[in-house]
């Protein structure tokens, strides 16, 4: 899930209980049970099939910001930054999963951008403010993981800086609000341990079999090279992705009591950190 709320942030940039007392005895038979089915389901480790929730996620991240102004589009806040003629046209870009960039203008409120590397288109996203200016909504596909099922999803973001006079609508700073409608690719991954191996597996194209305190590993799928190592720290296991020798997140992931898996993803290109939850399925 981390590299998918990963593609999610880069399409932002880029292109992402309460208890009751039970007072009856069969009250207090279920409460036993569901705390039991819990403990149980926590002991079984991180080996199983999880599907993230959506609704959990949770942001602290640096506000994007975007330019479209006199022809040109820049994303400011981009790792790394760049610019391109927005006239529809694929012009030459160096990022991680993209070597060229088209920005087409819809509408005064509307831009569409795709993305290719290699010839091949790579991600698409439709960016649109609102009437009164004050959200952006995205729709991405992404494209990137070959012979596996597109990831697709939307954004919302809430605006934080105004746009400059006579530039595009969605020009301006930009804050993420909400991640909604991700396929059920996207959200499932698959942990197995075996000995000191842990294996990762998606149906959004994503592998790796990593030794567990052993070196970085390539992450099969992944078009922008990205390396991923294991190490654990109690019942806390720790995934560091690299690319071109230098780290690029920090994704912790640690079984509940509940009986869910807890993350929490730190970007170290820029300080950012998004958490969530998923649930054995």
């Amino acid at each position: 899930m981390h590299r998918t709320i990963r593609v999610a942030m880069a399409a932002a940039s880029l292109l992402a209980l309460a208890a009751c007392q039970q007072t009856t005895t069969a009250g207090n038979e279920a409460a036993v049970g569901e705390n039991a089915s819990a403990t149980a389901a926590a002991n079984q480790g991180i080996d199983g099939t999880w599907v993230a929730d959506i609704d959990s996620v949770q942001f602290d991240a640096r506000p994007d910001e975007y330019l479209l102004q006199a022809g040109q589009y820049s994303c400011k806040t981009c790792t790394p930054s760049y610019t391109v003629a927005a006239d529809g046209a694929f012009h030459p870009v160096s990022l991680p999963y993209a070597d060229s960039m088209a920005v087409k203008v819809v509408d005064d409120r509307t831009i569409l951008r795709t993305a290719k590397k290699g010839g091949r288109q790579t991600g698409e996203t439709k960016l649109s403010v609102s009437a009164d200016g004050k959200t952006l909504t995205g729709e991405f596909k992404d494209t990137s993981a070959e012979n596996a099922p597109p990831g697709t999803g939307t954004f919302t973001e809430t605006r934080v800086g105004p746009a400059p006079a006579g530039a595009h609508a969605v020009s301006g700073q930009w804050k993420i609000a909400k991640l909604a409608n991700f396929n059920p690719e996207s959200l499932t991954a698959t942990y197995k341990v075996e000995g000191d191996t842990l294996r990762y597996s998606s149906p959004s194209g994503y592998s790796f079999d990593a030794k567990i305190g052993g070196p970085e590993v390539p992450i099969k799928g992944d078009i922008g090279g990205t390396t991923a190592s294991i190490t654990k720290n109690g019942d806390s296991y720790v995934e560091t992705d690299k690319r071109d020798g230098k780290v690029i997140s920090v994704t912790t992931f640690t079984p509940g009591s509940d009986g869910k898996l807890n993350f929490v993803s730190e970007d170290k290109r820029d300080g950012s950190k998004t958490s969530w939850t998923s649930t054995r399925s």
